[in-house]
């Protein structure tokens, strides 16, 4: 089986490789966390060739009845060799009950371990109250578009960001023919997959025609704001009563699949979030093409969600902005840089210009700041503010080094 490397995700994991740290790597099912785990293992072979290593996936039959903590106990310490180093790696690990209790007693005991999940909250929760200080978490995004290329041979083109937007970026598709037909008959799986697994399932949901509409409606609104109250009015106008508590529950479970990402609102003369309004992005866009498909009307949506998307694999914690009455796309941080982005499809006119770099103008501070659109040609620098094309955008190794 050939792995195809994901250089970056390799380099955060290479400092704690052989560390008394628990290594946990988050994100949403088939985003390619299995395959990135047996990269580790091959990086490991490659520096302790005395290595032990033990495996356990619980999407495969043999491990369909290790399902507690004593059971995986139990397994690992069989398998142990000693006067080794022993590796363990335990795949979709939320599928093992009790397993923080497990990896407490396997982690005193010296094992290098390494483990995946796809739910967020379940890892965040457990693991904090129970190895709170001993673990590190890694988020594994779906392929980034330069990624996308890299990975089905593709150049850097208009008609190749067209495919990433139609078809996201799930690693498995390097297998598959990039065409409507065979790609989302793949992608449909997937989307029923996380959400009967990571959402239904894990959850109790009774009232999946609702959740069927509330995933919908988020797609239909993307770059919105939206909040529980909004979703449940226009429910009621649609003749279905829930409550804002479990809108905003449905809201929070999808968010904890790594279905959907928010990005709350940030007050930048305030600095301070709000609590309400949030806007969702899809962390697939072949899946949210899966929920609702592509249109070209769509385009500055989805303009919107491929930047976030860029922003998240580029390691930035991302917010959308207030400047009194003006509304700025994205703030994003990352350790002491601050970068803003407007994103808009065409600066067809004075208006929109006025729009996208006027309210990035009225921001008194020197941190970067960039227009984002699809104009076939960018005009480099306006006062101070980048503007670029959404392909250079996306292939951009360091957004902040750009100004």
């Amino acid at each position: 089986m050939k792995l195809i490397k994901r250089p970056q995700y390799l380099d955060k994991i290479r400092p704690f490789i052989g560390k008394n740290l628990i290594k946990v790597l988050t994100g949403q099912r088939r985003v390619g966390k299995t395959y990135f785990l047996l990269q580790i293992i091959d990086e490991i072979k490659t520096i302790d060739a005395s290595a032990n290593f033990i495996y356990i996936s619980k999407e495969q039959y043999e491990f369909k009845s290790l399902v507690n903590d004593v059971q995986l106990f139990e397994y690992v310490e069989k398998n142990r060799v000693e006067n080794v180093n022993n590796y363990l790696f335990i795949d979709e690990i939320q599928e093992i009950e009790h397993f923080e209790l497990a990896l407490r007693y396997l982690w005193q005991k010296n094992y290098d371990i390494y483990c995946t999940g796809s739910n967020a909250q379940i890892l965040s929760s457990d693991l904090a109250t129970h190895l709170s200080g001993r673990y590190i978490e890694i988020k594994i995004n779906s392929l980034s578009f330069v990624e996308f290329l890299e990975f089905h041979r593709l150049e850097k083109t208009k008609e190749n960001m067209m495919k990433y937007i139609k078809y996201g970026g799930l690693p498995y598709l390097i297998n598959l023919s990039l065409d409507d037909q065979t790609v989302y008959g793949y992608l449909i799986n997937i989307y029923h997959s996380i959400i009967l697994k990571d959402v239904v399932s894990r959850y109790q949901i009774r009232d999946i025609h609702f959740l069927d509409r509330l995933i919908e409606y988020i797609a239909d609104c993307l770059g919105s704001y939206i909040s529980p109250k909004k979703i449940n009015d226009f429910l009621k106008s649609q003749h279905i009563n829930l409550s804002i508590n479990t809108v905003a529950n449905y809201l929070t479970y999808l968010c904890h699949a790594f279905f959907i990402q928010k990005a709350s609102r940030y007050d930048i003369q305030g600095k301070k979030i709000f609590e309400i309004n949030n806007k969702y992005y899809f962390s697939d866009l072949g899946l949210k093409h899966v929920v609702m498909p592509y249109k070209p009307d769509d385009i500055n949506k989805v303009l919107e969600n491929l930047v976030y998307h860029k922003l998240i694999c580029d390691d930035y914690s991302v917010f959308v902005g207030k400047y009194g009455d003006k509304e700025i796309d994205f703030i994003a941080w990352r350790n002491n840089e601050k970068i803003y982005v407007q994103v808009a499809y065409l600066l067809a006119n004075e208006q929109v210009m006025e729009r996208e770099f006027g309210n990035l103008l009225a921001i008194n501070d020197n941190y970067p700041k960039f227009v984002v659109s699809a104009d076939d040609y960018a005009f480099g620098n306006y006062k101070g503010i980048k503007h670029l094309h959404i392909l250079d955008f996306l292939c951009l190794k360091n957004i902040a080094a750009e100004q």
